[in-house]
């Protein structure tokens, strides 16, 4: 981890500014110095590439000992759902884990003064490392492969193994009844975003209430934990931070496992796939395999109805896939692409991996 936000050299994808991101920079230059050890001089703001829901930016201060880097997450303007973009919590989440052996950036201040910059931010330590956006990890040899994924899977198993109250988060989330909860949110989701009749998704809200399985285990969930959601060494197949804990609650530990062995079944490319991977001779494992050492180093046995957990995320990208189907066809989210509505194919492989045809 790297002390007083100083990197190496690294390439680091950024742009200028947005308009609709853009704020008072003197005034948040203002606010960070006396709040920063040793912050620096020369304050420049550049806005990180892709297409993350939270604008991020890179700041950039010269030191005595060279260029200080940070990162700054924050709110996007305008009138958001309560439930979205949570920025005080990912940085609540990040500040606790802090002092296990669950790696974190290094968390600097949480501002949650609308006046500053127009929203709640927080900063954190610029962190040099490399994000695959790839799962297949074209390019790398078949050990690096191995160890990566040996890596994610470890990585995940010290996070649940966490307990959530020793850490402070016992008011992070309700703690039992994880999935009735979950399944009956994103089936208000749907329902309010809802623009024509699709009969798997009917098919799931009528049978996922009943396959909810009777293990109610409680775990910090990350909410979000794949591959590209984690930053690994830049030379060694080491991961050095979890990042986008924006979905992080107390939920149930199988609830991570199943959406991060989505990666399996899933032949979307945007979200990540492993299609056309030879298992045998790629280093990667197959998704038993990755199931099995998971359930080695957290002591559990074999998992009851391991489809359900699979289906169950399947079905939450397909809720939220709708949503941002609606917004895009109401204009809320600018789009220069033709709307597509995925939920459908979504919702088909939720229901073929419930009822075992994939």
């Amino acid at each position: 981890m790297n002390s007083g936000g100083r990197v190496s050299q690294i390439e680091v994808p950024t742009r200028e500014v947005a308009p609709a991101h853009r704020f008072d920079e003197a005034r948040l230059e203002a606010y960070l110095r006396p709040r920063i050890e040793d912050f620096g001089r020369d304050f420049s703001v550049r806005q990180f590439q892709g297409g993350a829901s939270t604008p991020t930016f890179l700041l950039t201060t010269e030191g005595p000992g060279g260029p200080r880097r940070y990162v700054l997450r924050k709110k996007p303007p305008g009138a958001l759902l309560a439930s979205a973009h949570q920025v005080e919590r990912e940085y609540r989440v990040m500040a606790a884990l802090a002092q296990t052996d669950v790696p974190v950036p290094t968390m600097r201040l949480l501002c949650e003064d609308p006046e500053v910059i127009g929203t709640p931010f927080y900063v954190m330590d610029f962190l040099p490392g490399r994000i695959f956006r790839d799962a297949a990890l074209p390019g790398l040899a078949p050990s690096e492969r191995a160890a990566i994924y040996d890596e994610l899977n470890a990585t995940l198993a010290k996070l649940h193994a966490i307990d959530f109250r020793a850490v402070g988060l016992e008011d992070f989330g309700r703690a039992g009844g994880y999935f009735d909860r979950q399944i009956a949110r994103w089936i208000r989701q749907y329902r309010g975003a809802q623009t024509e009749e699709i009969p798997a998704m009917e098919r799931l809200i009528e049978v996922l209430p009943g396959r909810v399985p009777a293990d109610d285990s409680v775990s910090i969930a990350h909410g979000d934990y794949r591959l590209e959601n984690v930053m690994f060494d830049p030379v060694e197949p080491r991961l050095i931070a979890v990042l986008d804990w924006e979905l992080c609650t107390i939920g149930h530990p199988l609830a991570d496992l199943g959406y991060n062995a989505f990666l399996w079944r899933s032949e979307g490319a945007s979200w990540g796939t492993l299609k056309g991977v030879d298992f045998q001779t790629s280093g990667i494992p197959t998704e038993r395999e990755y199931v099995e050492a998971y359930l080695r180093r957290t002591g559990r046995g074999e998992i009851e109805d391991w489809p359900f957990y699979v289906a169950f995320s399947v079905f939450r990208l397909a809720s939220i896939s709708q949503g941002v189907y609606r917004r895009t066809l109401d204009g809320v989210v600018a789009s220069d692409r033709e709307a597509v509505n995925g939920t459908g194919a979504l919702a088909e492989t939720s229901l073929a991996i419930l009822e075992g045809r994939a």
